[in-house]
Formats: structure tokens, sequence, C-alpha cells
């Protein structure tokens, strides 16, 4: 017995949702735990290094598996074409038309919806490992730091290094609206999401400020050659974790104050709020206001 489990997931033009991967790693534990042999086919669209179904040859298996989502369509039907010679068990799936070939060409259906009364889907019981909820915050092009503007380059590379962490990442805007649901409309909105979060990579000021106010240490990058507002404030707030736009661009440039910031040092230091004279500059301004009082 050898058992290839598919889904979804596993089509070239499929989609490999959370709950489509979920599932078909919750069938292959527990195939491990039983002792059955098996391989799991995913898309080269999602994971280029994974067993692709154009190389699990039929006569390797005695089953095919399909696990969740809808039972229907020409590419769960060309399934039981290939594989022809597997027996074939549909589990976790909807079932739209029970009379549709893609339903029929199962020798067993195991339904979560559709024939029967419902039943919970597999990747409720999926076991997961919690990673770093990252937000990112880019700035836009800034036109008026002209030539020493470095955003394309910088961005470019912040973002095929963010790709390549295991992390959750979430882009994030400081821009706020009342006529766009995706953004936050009031500061109060936007600074619950960045206390829920475990890091924040920036090159935009107001996300450097952001996250620290917040207690969240930051990755923050200078889009500007020279330095711009990002390192000042950076100096400002007594924060190290800065990256220069000339050094951005470099292999490597971001991990050593990546891992700095997850490390209980980086936790520490921005749980501090070491913000020398935070709030000086509204103090000046009083000042001065209260300098052009009538004695």
């Amino acid at each position: 017995m050898r058992v290839l489990v598919t889904g979804w997931a596993s089509f070239v033009h499929g989609e490999a949702t959370a709950g489509d991967v979920l599932s078909m790693s919750r069938v292959g534990a527990a195939l491990t735990a039983a002792g059955i042999p098996h391989d799991m086919a995913l898309s080269p669209v999602y994971r280029a290094d994974a067993l692709h179904l154009s190389d699990a040859h039929s006569e390797r298996y005695s089953h095919l598996v399909f696990v969740c989502g809808p039972a229907h369509g020409h590419q769960v039907r060309s399934l039981h074409e290939r594989y022809a010679s597997c027996r074939r068990i549909a589990v976790g799936v909807s079932i739209l038309d029970p009379g549709d070939a893609a339903v029929t060409g199962f020798h067993r259906v195991l339904a979560r919806d559709g024939l029967s009364t419902p039943r919970p889907d597999i990747a409720v019981a999926a076991s997961t490992t919690t990673v770093p909820v990252v937000g990112a915050v880019f700035a836009p092009g800034q036109r008026e730091y002209g030539a020493a503007r470095r955003h394309r380059s910088v961005h470019e590379a912040l973002l095929r290094w963010l790709a390549d962490l295991d992390c959750a990442r979430l882009p994030l805007d400081t821009r706020l609206a009342s006529d766009d649901w995706r953004q936050c409309r009031t500061p109060d909105q936007l600074a619950s999401v960045f206390a829920r979060l475990d890091a924040v990579v920036t090159t935009r000021l107001h996300g450097l400020v952001m996250g620290l106010r917040a207690g969240v240490p930051v990755l923050a990058v200078d889009p500007i050659a020279g330095g711009g507002k990002v390192t000042a404030q950076a100096a400002a707030l007594n924060w190290p974790a800065l990256v220069s736009a000339e050094d951005a661009v470099e292999a490597g440039a971001f991990d050593h104050w990546w891992r700095w910031c997850l490390s209980p040092a980086g936790r520490h230091r921005a749980r501090r709020r070491d913000f020398p004279a935070a709030d000086a500059l509204t103090e000046e301004l009083l000042d001065e206001l209260r300098a052009g009082l009538p004695v």
C-alpha cells in the first residue's frame, strides 16, 4: 500500500488555500501515525520543491486520496483518468452535485457537506506552529528628496527578503481613510493593529514611531541615500535597529537586526519605550505660545 494525497493545492491551475493545505497535512500526519506510506502532491506554482502530479506516476500508488474543497470540475475528473488503477477516496469535500462524474469517479466519498449531516472540516484538527506576525510599512515615493531617493532598490531588496522569512506578513499603511474599508479610519484603530504585532519592518518614519510607541521592535530601513528622516528619528528615539539605503541592497543586510528584534534583548528594548525628551517639541511650542501672553 502506498497512498498519494492530493487536493486542489495539487493542481497547476488550482488554488492552495490555507484550509486545503492544512487538511492535506492533517491527512498526511494521520497516515504517518498509522504507519501507512504516502506522498503528498503539491502544485509547482505553490511549491516548486515539492512532489508534483506530473512526477507522481500512478503505478507507484495503490490509493489516491483527494482532500478538501468541492468535488467537481474537469481537474478532479482528470484524476480519475490518470489514477484509474488506484482506489480513489475523497475526504472532507463538499458535494455540489452527487451525480457529477467528479464525485461518482471516487470509490468512496467521505463528505463534509452535501451528502448527509455536515461534519467538521479536517483543517480544524490540524496542527500549526506559531510564527511572528510582522507589519510591513513602506514609504511612498517622497519626491521631496530628489536624487537621494532609493525607494525602488530598497523596497525591492526588502520584498525579496520578506518573501523568504517564515513569518506572517501584514501590509500596513499609516494613511487613514473613511472611504476605504481596508484602511484604518482613526489613529486608535491603527495603534490597535500595531499593538498586536510581534515586529515591524518599515521604510516610513511613522512606521517606526507607531511600532515603538506600541512597544514593538522595529527594523527600520532608510530609503534615502545619506540618511533622511527615518535615520534622524531612529537617533531621536534612541533605537539601534536601522539599516541605511546604501547597506539595504547588500546580501544579508537585514538579518542581524531581524534576529535582534525578535530576541529577548530586542523585545525588552522596545518595551522600555526609551524615548529621551519624547514630548520636547510640544513643550517648546507651549513655551513659545506662553511667551506671547500678556503679563
